[in-house]
């Protein structure tokens, strides 16, 4: 049977074997997952069979700048613990200098890399950090960006990565400014640069709950359009960084302050680790005592 990519994914995910392994070992078992994950474990490839299905939301961000380079990363592990460890700290760094340096277009494109252009993939030096470590570690995102000489990055961690955002100012070299829009962003949490950026028809959906909020307050039918457009950017306020008032100075927009410094926001890029993902419920004091009634 032909063996689908998202067949592989799933081999990969529940033995954290390599790509083409997973697929030769789909290809030997005719496609059957368990006879799959059997062949991988007879070969010994299935180094993190046992972590696989363990849930990887903790993690930290992380972030790499080489000159004109710039990249931002999310790698997540099972429990808080292990981003203190010296060994997933390297992971980080050589992570971030890996995408600096080669520039990968996805995750996947990078896990088959050499890390740094020679040696071992990226996925066995991850797994071999992962048998050093012993909990499930994975590489969920990352982004790159590129400026000029005539502009700046600005990088901030939170929390020690637990957010970390990264921006880019064109127009101006001051890095410290380019830092205070990442620390706005890492507070506020803004999904778009401007109002321009939003798509109309996320524009319309909001304009038309507006409207029916209004009629529904029993305001007349004359004035309600003004009081949406009114509302409207209240809504921007909320959702775009340069409509923000900024977290360092309430009484000046973000827009002003860029202005001011004679720049424009290009773009930025902000993780908060684990966002989206399913997380481990427990309540670690019952853990505790659960262990010391055994």
């Amino acid at each position: 049977m032909a063996i689908t990519a998202k067949m592989v994914k799933e081999l990969r995910e529940k033995t954290g074997a390599g790509m083409m392994d997973c697929k030769k070992a789909l290809q030997e078992t005719d496609g059957d997952l368990d006879k799959a994950i059997d062949f991988l474990r007879e070969k010994g490839m299935a180094k993190a069979a046992k972590k696989a299905d363990r849930i990887a939301a903790e993690g930290s961000t992380y972030i790499e700048v080489a000159g004109n380079t710039a990249a931002l990363l999310e790698v997540n592990c099972e429990t808080d613990f292990v981003t203190k460890n010296d060994t997933f700290k390297q992971l980080l760094s050589e992570l971030g200098k890996h995408i600096v340096n080669l520039k990968p277009a996805t995750v996947e494109e990078m896990l088959q890399q050499k890390l740094h252009g020679d040696g071992d993939t990226v996925e066995s030096y991850i797994n071999s950090v992962v048998a050093k470590i012993g909990e499930k570690i994975s590489l969920r995102r990352f982004a790159v960006l590129s400026k000029t000489d005539n502009d700046s990055f600005g990088a901030y961690l939170h929390m020690g990565g637990r957010i970390g955002v990264l921006t880019l100012l064109e127009g101006t070299t001051d890095e410290e400014a380019a830092k205070d829009i990442a620390m706005h962003a890492a507070a506020v949490n803004p999904r778009y640069v401007s109002r321009d950026e939003v798509a109309e028809d996320e524009v319309n959906r909001e304009r038309e709950v507006l409207t029916t909020q209004a009629l529904n307050e029993g305001k007349p039918e004359k004035i309600v359009a003004k009081m949406v457009e009114g509302r409207l950017g209240k809504f921007f306020e909320e959702i775009c960084l340069l409509e923000q008032n900024f977290v360092k100075d309430p009484d000046q927009k973000v827009k002003k302050y860029v202005a001011d410094k004679g720049a424009a926001v290009k773009t930025f890029v902000r993780y908060e680790v684990g966002e989206g993902m399913e997380k481990r419920e427990e309540n670690f004091a019952e853990e505790v005592m659960s262990q010391i009634k055994k």
